[in-house]
């Protein structure tokens, strides 16, 4: 299991719900918090392993060393948005690519853990726009959609570049065939 960069076709995917937490699930997230903190991110959708469920996993510190940080989403949604703030996001899937984007200010989530219970969330900040850009991730939504003109004016040659690379992966053969993503 590895993150996909973009254009990959499961980050244009909408993603289902999880039915049941089960050992295969366990095992997806502890797979997803090792990658995340390889790379080095504070949060992973399972769209971004290639994995079409529900499920984020974050730590709002983005070390390792803080287990008391992480947080795992099951379901997740956003019940309530509030305020505006633009800031500086990135994005796993697009390794290297930093951009200015305009999320709420705070949110309140709720989304199920791993022994399967309900809680809610109410944050602002960083850990709100963590939420938002990972719940995006389940909607098919990337951070270069909610790009300001300006801004994706400015990312277009490395979007271009990711592009480009994802194709000559594709010729080598790094992904099964049939893959092809929708631009």
């Amino acid at each position: 299991m590895k993150i996909v960069p973009y254009p990959h076709p499961a980050l244009r995917t909408k993603a289902e719900p999880v039915k049941a937490i089960d050992k295969d699930l366990h095992l997806l997230v502890g797979r997803m918090f090792e990658l995340m903190y390889e790379h080095e991110g504070l949060g992973l959708a399972a769209p971004q392993v290639a994995q079409g469920v529900q499920v984020l996993v974050m730590n709002f510190t983005g070390s390792s060393k803080n287990p008391d940080t992480e947080c795992v989403a099951i379901n997740p949604v956003i019940l309530e948005s509030k305020g505006s703030v633009e800031d500086r996001e990135g994005c796993l899937s697009f390794p290297g690519l930093f951009q200015r984007v305009r999320r709420a200010k705070q949110v309140k989530v709720q989304a199920y853990n791993l022994k399967g219970e309900l809680y809610e969330m109410t944050c602002s900040d960083l850990i709100a726009r963590i939420w938002q850009h990972e719940i995006d991730h389940l909607n098919g939504m990337l951070f270069i959609d909610k790009m300001s003109m300006l801004a994706k004016l400015a990312a277009k040659p490395e979007i271009e570049a990711f592009k480009a690379d994802f194709d000559k992966a594709l010729r080598k053969g790094d992904y099964p065939p049939g893959i092809a993503p929708k631009f």
